[in-house]
Order: structure tokens, then sequence, then C-alpha cells
């Protein structure tokens, strides 16, 4: 079957826009085949700096013929009712319609439709020009005056379809001032002259050829392998970016893998600043030595075979990184002559938000929140309060204006270089941790205690301006701070109240519930033990852990087996005598068989067994006493009619299944378990 052949050549498409274009291209002209009644086999997109490429598999020579009947409106029926039915029916007139009988509805019009199939090289013609003017791209420019909307000027359009051993043909169109063809261009310096294509294999064969990598996936490849070799030939290792090797992927269309150097006396700067500036400033990767220090050498990518073997390129970029380095040397410098709380005046001048107040409010609040909470995790209430003192300090930084992804991190080297307590400084750097769900938790009391009151303070000051996050729109990172706070007390074990409004607290139940499931516990068991007043983060996940060991026991099977059976009666039962049964037990004498008096001297015993653990935390414990339950219970249901003809005596056992409802609810709602 034929294939499709698509690539529009043009100027440099910025590195951060290159993935997601070749995605939005793939479905944009996937989605037109498919609704045009063309079914593809297997479509692939490809991109460098200079091209969007796309190839289509198993495209038919043409669309089927529809035959498609619409139904109208019932014979008889108001002439603006037919009216409507001929138009959209395209029919002239009624006796081009047929009349079908229903029994029940009547006679009705009936309009039959055919539309016969396309060549599927013309509907192509139609499909390509629309999906290149209605682009998505994220910021888009117009040049010329061809009145075409593009990233950058298109300067080539291949089109080409055709099925193999044929020769293809060219979907004719334009866009812009551009029109489709069959001549594309290799490497711009290595190999610029036009190249003829004809289908997609001889197509990368002749890019790769004139030194063009069509596939970015594959360039990350080589720059990754080629960086790591280069280093271990030097006894250094690559440290690894993967953001920053899929920007430089989208630079180049001819990787070429070089090392530089600078001069070592740079490395009395952090090397988060050394990292960031050689990153931000030349798109080159850092290097380790063997003892995993710093070294001073970097990894860069060029698009070119230099016939001086890179010399000139190497010495290019270590000029440009020597003079940026001068910079952050200068910077750093500059600012550790500055104790860092004299930068606090000037977070008055900054606003953290219009109905927040200013960044120097925000500290104040840092630091009395931060007082209230240290005791609770353990940590010394005045390091607490000189950490949030200096939480934000280096925000008024030179080197944190120059690199904002620093703050926190250059807090903590100016802290310690300045004097103050290893506690202080570490907890300036790790309040704003965890960033995401693979970083790092602050784990020192101090840190602990500032994080919290970080991410509190931003929960409940959005909160009280009504600034909540709505579907997919958080531009205040909450559901991050959330989550924070979720993985601060989990992952040091803290019992840690949330003393917040009620709106708020079901805020952090929504994304602890998202937490453990990521984690693998059971949805159901999530919901059972949540209540709307659950408030304590580590007594919802020791929860859901005992209740989940139980459950995977036959005397947990069991139990809950019983508990839903119990519950299905009650419920039954309450509704036909339009009556809550309470949960509390009959007086002995009522009972006339050995196994009720078994189970009312259980629930009694467990009752209060689960209630003193649930009181001292012990959650496990609570479950253990849930579980002896299991052998009483079933023996009640197997010896036991709950519906006595005597209504004394049914009424009492029905008492009697409410209070092992209730008993079991100490610990969770087992009426929301699956099973």
């Amino acid at each position: 079957m034929p294939e499709l052949l698509l690539e529009l050549f043009s100027e440099e498409i910025p590195a951060r826009f290159q993935r997601r274009a070749a995605d939005d291209l793939k479905k944009a002209v996937t989605d037109a085949l498919v609704e045009a009644g063309l079914l593809y086999e297997g479509a692939r997109a490809f991109v460098t700096p200079r091209r969007l490429a796309l190839t289509v598999t198993g495209i038919p020579a043409r669309s089927p013929d529809l035959r498609e009947e619409k139904k109208g409106p019932r014979v008889g029926a108001p002439q603006p009712a037919i009216d409507g039915f001929l138009r959209a029916a395209g029919l002239a007139s009624l006796a081009d319609a047929k009349i079908v009988s229903d029994p029940k509805k009547g006679d009705s019009y009936v309009a039959v439709v055919e539309k016969k199939g396309a060549e599927a090289a013309k509907l192509l013609a139609g499909i390509l020009p629309r999906v290149i003017d209605g682009f998505p791209w994220a910021k888009s420019m117009q040049w010329g005056h061809g009145g075409l909307i593009w990233v950058r000027p298109i300067r080539a359009i291949t089109a080409t379809f055709g099925a193999d051993h044929d020769e293809p043909a060219i979907i004719p169109f334009r866009a812009g001032s551009v029109e489709s063809g069959q001549t594309t261009y290799g490497h711009r310096f290595l190999a610029p002259a036009p190249i003829r294509v004809r289908r997609f294999d001889d197509y990368v064969a002749a890019l790769e050829k004139a030194r063009v990598v069509l596939d970015l996936d594959r360039r990350k490849d080589i720059i990754r392998a080629d960086a790591d070799n280069l280093a271990f030939a030097q006894g250094l290792s690559v440290i690894h970016d993967e953001a920053l090797l899929e920007e430089v992927a989208g630079l180049v269309e001819w990787p070429v893998v070089m090392m530089g150097s600078f001069d070592p006396a740079f490395l009395e700067v952090p090397e988060e600043v050394i990292i960031a500036t050689i990153r931000a400033n030349q798109k080159c990767f850092c290097v380790r030595d063997s003892k995993g220090k710093l070294a001073n050498r970097f990894i860069l990518t060029a698009n070119n075979l230099a016939t001086d073997n890179g010399v000139t390129i190497v010495a290019g970029n270590e000029r440009v990184i020597r003079a940026r380095l001068s910079d952050a040397k200068f910077f750093y410098e500059t600012d550790l002559k500055l104790p860092l709380e004299h930068g606090l005046p000037k977070l008055e001048e900054s606003v953290f938000h219009a109905r927040l107040g200013t960044q120097f409010q925000r500290v104040e609040r840092l630091v009395k929140l931060a007082a209230e909470i240290a005791p609770k995790v353990g940590a010394n209430v005045d390091d607490a309060k000189r950490a949030a003192m200096l939480a934000k300090a280096d925000l008024t930084t030179s080197m944190v204006g120059e690199f904002p992804e620093l703050q926190g991190v250059m807090g903590r080297y100016y802290a310690l270089k300045q004097g103050e307590k290893p506690a202080v400084a570490n907890a300036v750097a790790d309040h704003y941790k965890p960033l995401g769900p693979t970083d790092r938790v602050p784990s020192e009391p101090v840190a602990i205690a500032v994080a919290l009151a970080d991410k509190l303070d931003l929960l409940t000051g959005f909160w009280a301006i009504d600034e909540k996050p709505t579907g997919s729109r958080d531009p205040f990172a909450l559901r991050r701070a959330a989550l924070g706070v979720i993985r601060i007390v989990i992952d040091n074990q803290l019992s840690f109240p949330l003393a917040v409004e009620p709106d708020l607290l079901a805020f952090f139940h929504d994304r602890l519930k998202v937490s453990l499931r990521d984690a693998g516990a059971r949805h159901d068991l999530v919901d059972a033990v949540i209540t709307r007043d659950s408030n304590d983060i580590l007594e919802i996940t020791r929860r859901v852990e005992a209740l989940s060991a139980l459950l995977s026991t036959d005397d947990g099977k069991n139990l809950l087996a019983g508990y839903k059976r119990a519950a299905n009666i009650l419920a039954a039962e309450e509704k036909k005598d339009a009556r809550t049964y309470e949960p509390r037990t009959a007086a002995r004498e009522v009972f006339t068989l050995e196994a009720e008096n078994a189970l009312v001297s259980a629930i009694e015993s467990v009752d209060a067994a689960a209630a003193a653990k649930v009181r001292a935390n012990d959650y496990k414990g609570a479950i253990a006493a849930l579980a002896t339950l299991r052998a009483p219970v079933d023996t009640f249901f197997e010896q036991v009619l709950v519906n006595d003809k005597d209504a004394t005596v049914r009424a009492n056992r029905l008492h009697l299944l409410a209070a092992l409802r209730n008993t079991m609810h100490l610990v969770a709602d087992f009426s929301k378990i699956a099973g």
C-alpha cells in the first residue's frame, strides 16, 4: 500500500519546541486521514533543528464509498421540519427520500446518502496545507508576503505519495509562498546541496550521507555515549542532565562531542554555580573526577566536523566560559561581603502576592509558624526561628538574581561561610524541598520545621484569599506544596495533625489519596480509613497499611465477609422498619444460643481493646484485636437466624449486629471496602 513522506524544511526550530512539534504533526495528519476514511497501518514523526518529518505507511489508494441513512421527520410533519430535513440530507425534494414504517412511531422519511470515495492523493492535497496552516506552535512568526504564520520561515516542502517500487507522486499544494516538491537539503555546513528524495527509506539514507541524523532520540544516544567515552578516557564521569541533553540534541543535526577545560582556580566557587553557569551559557555538561569532585573540564557538542579537530571550537567555548565564570566568581565574592540577614530589608520591596503582602511579611509569618512547629518535630525553637528568618534572604543576592534556580542553595553556602549553625544553614537550603516526586525530603528537625512552615503558609494563605487550584491550573504550585507536606510527614514518621480549615483538609485528603495509590495502596482501603475529620497523615497511612495486612489473611477476608453480611442484613431491616438500630448489646437473658453470647462477649472485649489501641496510635494492635472477631462472627452466622419470629429476639440480634458494625468502624469504614 502507498506511503506518505512529508518534510517541512525550515530555519532553526527552537529545541524546546521540537519533540512536541513532531508529536503534533503526527497526530494532526493521522487524525485527518482517519476522518477522511483513510485507515493507515503505521506512522512515525521525526525532528531536527531544520526539519519536521513524517512517514505514514499503509494508506489505501482511495477512501471507501460510504452509504448512510439519515432519518427524517414523520410523514405529514410541518413544512419547516420537512425543509430542514431536505437541506441537511442534500435532497432536492421528498421524491428523493424513501418512507420507512414503524409499528409504534408510524411512517417517517429516510434519506439514503451515498458518498463516493476519493483518491488518497487528492485528499492529502487538501489535508496537508490545512495541517500546516493550523499548526499549534507555542510561538509563531510571519515573514514575507505569503501569509503563513510558522515558528520559523519554511524553505522547502517534500510531500510524496506512492507504493514501493513505483515512482511516487508529489502531493501538490502550497503553504504560504512555498510549493510542495521532493527536494530537501542536508547539513547546513557539511552537505548543503539539494537532495531529491522519493520515499522514506531513501530519504533517511540520503540525509545520513548528508550528515543529518533524523531521529532526535538517536542524536541523544550518540551524544550521551560519546560524552561518556570521552570522559572515561580521561578518568572522569559526566554529570548527566536529561533536560540539557534533550536541548543539546535539538541544537545539532550531526553531533560532534568534544572536551574543553577552564582555570582550576574557579573551583573555589560552589560547584552548583559552576554547573549552572556552564549549562546556561554554553549548553555544556560538567564532569567529576574519580573522587566525585567537580573537575575543571566540560563536554561540548558541536554541529560541525572541524578541519583542525575542533581546536578552534573548543577554544571559543573556553573563552566564553572563562568570562562567565569570572562573572560568577565576582557575584559570589561580592555577596559574601554582606551578611545574609542584611538582605532582609530588600524583601520589603519584593511583593510576594498583591493580597498576601511582601516577601518580608511572609518571612515574618514563617518565623512565627516555624517556632510553633519546632517542638512538634523535635527542633530547637531558636534555630528554627533563625533559619526561617534567613530562608528567603538569598533572594536579594546577585548570584540568585542571575540564577534563580540556586535559591536556597546559595543561602546555605553564604550562611555557613558567615558562621551560622549547620542546622540553620541546611534548613535555608532544604526548606524548599521536596520539589518533585524524586526530590530528597528534609530530614533534619530544623529543616523539617521550616519546610513545613513554608508550605503550610503558602497553602493557608492562598486558601484564605480563595486562590485554589482548578482543573489543571495551579499557578502557585499548591498541589506540590501539599504533596511536600505529606512526604515530609510520612518519610520522617511524624505525628503531625493538620490544624487547617475543612476545605483545605479535604484538599490534603485528595493529595494523600493520590500519593498512597501511587505507592500501591488499594483505593478502597484509602477511602475506608479517611474520614472528613482525619487530620493526621501518618495515622491515615498506618491505618491503610494495617488494614491491607489484615485483608491479606484468611481471617481478614472472612471477617470482611461477615461484616458485609451483617451490614446487608441491617440495611435491609432498617429500611423495612424505618429505623436505625443502635450499636448496643441486649440483655444477655434475651439470647438463647451460645453463639449469641459468645459474639456479645467478643464484641465487648474487642471494642475496649481496639479503642485503647487507637487512642495509643497502635493501629496494628487495633487490627489484631479486630481479627479475633472472625471465629465468633463465623459461628454466629452458622448457628443463628437473625430474623427470628419473636420480635424481641429479632430486634436484639439486630442491635448486636449494629454493635459489631460500630466496633469495626473504630478502625475503618468497612462498608467502603470491595469484596
